[in-house]
């Protein structure tokens, strides 16, 4: 009889342990600012009217439109954050390099996708946005950068006067973020495919962060995930635990408001969402 009383002991305490793990920071008054808006995945971009991803004009039509912004930003070669999705050049740009293999110098001679728009800094980025709403930095670690990377964006994000996180595939910069910056919202994402960059990236690292496993080392704000591949450990967090989703890329008016009926902020692409029906009114009225 002792042993199942100890069974059941050991069963108990490793669910308090997994539970212990997979708990979300919550409570930041930073989050319910973030959730009046919807992002504009690498701004509100559109090549139809010349208007690349990640561009300083990309950004200034998502602040016109009152969405918020989400970017991505890498670490040239002399430590300069820059705004720019894909580490190689080739698909932006059409030249062969690596972003953090070249000063910010030779990035900012280059054009995006063909355009009169130049990768910018992130410093530019922010000015840019100037604080009009809330701002999603996606940091892009290579190699041994996450040190270099991490300081860098918040010594700028110090002088940004408006609402912003940092999100990343990478548990080390929420880790970082958590023991230098624990004020700073920060985000996790999540995928699983195995063709996805972050699998390619860490391997069972990634595996374990998309079993949210990593919390214990990171304690998120948010926890971003494309809306197709919810798994049972971000539909625990959420439901149970309380945490704060976000659904992305969200690509159709009808995706996004099942997304924003479950509670979740969204990301979206590739359309101009209609306003909510509380903002029609309220605009109907003026």
């Amino acid at each position: 009889m002792i042993w199942i009383w100890v069974t059941l002991a050991v069963l108990a305490l490793l669910a308090l342990g997994g539970l212990f793990c997979l708990l979300p920071r919550r409570g930041e008054r930073g989050v319910a600012q973030l959730r009046r808006f919807r992002y504009a995945h690498r701004g509100l971009h559109n090549m139809q009217r010349g208007v690349p991803e990640n561009s300083l004009l990309a950004f200034r039509y998502a602040v016109s439109g009152g969405f918020g912004v989400e970017m991505d930003v890498r670490l040239s070669r002399d430590r300069v954050p820059v705004v720019i999705h894909d580490g190689h050049l080739q698909r932006l740009c059409g030249v062969e390099g690596f972003v953090e293999r070249s000063t910010v110098e030779q990035l900012q001679k280059l054009r995006l996708l063909g355009t009169k728009e130049t990768i910018p800094t992130l410093e530019d980025a922010l000015a840019a946005v100037k604080g009009r709403v809330p701002v999603l930095l996606e940091l892009k670690s290579y190699k041994n950068n996450v040190r270099d990377l991490c300081l860098k964006t918040t010594q700028l994000l110090e002088r940004y006067p408006g609402e912003a996180a940092v999100i990343s595939f990478d548990p080390r910069v929420l880790r970082w973020m958590r023991r230098n910056e624990p004020f700073l919202l920060r985000g996790q994402l999540l995928e699983t495919r195995r063709e996805s960059e972050g699998v390619k990236r860490f391997g069972l690292l990634a595996r374990l962060h998309a079993l949210l496993l990593t919390n214990v080392f990171t304690r998120p704000d948010l926890l971003l995930c494309p809306r197709q591949r919810r798994g049972a450990a971000l539909r625990f967090c959420v439901d149970v635990l309380k945490g704060q989703e976000v659904s992305w890329t969200i690509r159709d008016q009808r995706e996004l408001e099942a997304a924003e009926a479950a509670g979740a902020m969204v990301i979206f692409e590739g359309f101009l969402p209609r306003k909510p029906e509380a903002a029609r009114q309220e605009t109907a009225t003026v």
